[in-house]
């Protein structure tokens, strides 16, 4: 399974992590007019 956020939703990130989702990818990217890190989590089922 595979799920995407932005470096600034820390807490989304503490949910992942929490549900043992590993970061596979970080790609700078510019979303929303904001030049964001786009965080691309992995978790096998």
């Amino acid at each position: 399974m595979t799920l995407w956020t932005v470096d600034s939703l820390v807490s989304a990130r503490k949910i992942y992590e929490a549900h043992g989702f590993a970061l596979a990818d970080s790609t700078p990217r510019r979303s929303f007019g904001h030049d964001v890190v786009g965080r691309h989590w992995e978790r096998a089922l």
